[in-house]
């Protein structure tokens, strides 16, 4: 029994560690797009839905790494309320 809680609890950690990498990405792109737009003119037609994008980008990005983080300490920890975060 316990070496299956200790399984459970590193894979909740890898899995919130790969979250908030792909968090991190998202922002990454995200704030590239905004702070670059004209590398990105060709694909996207309006500049309004690139701009739109690129912060859409940024705030799932962020959001996304911030609930990866919490959830690598709350796996860590072993602490119920920040999992439910």
């Amino acid at each position: 029994p316990m070496a299956v809680l200790s399984c459970v609890k590193y894979l909740m950690f890898i899995f919130n560690v790969l979250v908030f990498a792909g968090g991190m990405c998202l922002a990454g792109v995200g704030a590239w797009v905004a702070a670059d737009p004209a590398g990105f003119q060709d694909i996207v037609a309006t500049k309004a839905v690139l701009r739109a994008g690129a912060y859409l980008l940024l705030a799932v990005g962020i959001a996304l790494a911030l609930l990866g983080f919490l959830g690598c300490c709350g796996a860590l920890r072993r602490s119920r309320p920040l999992l439910l975060a």
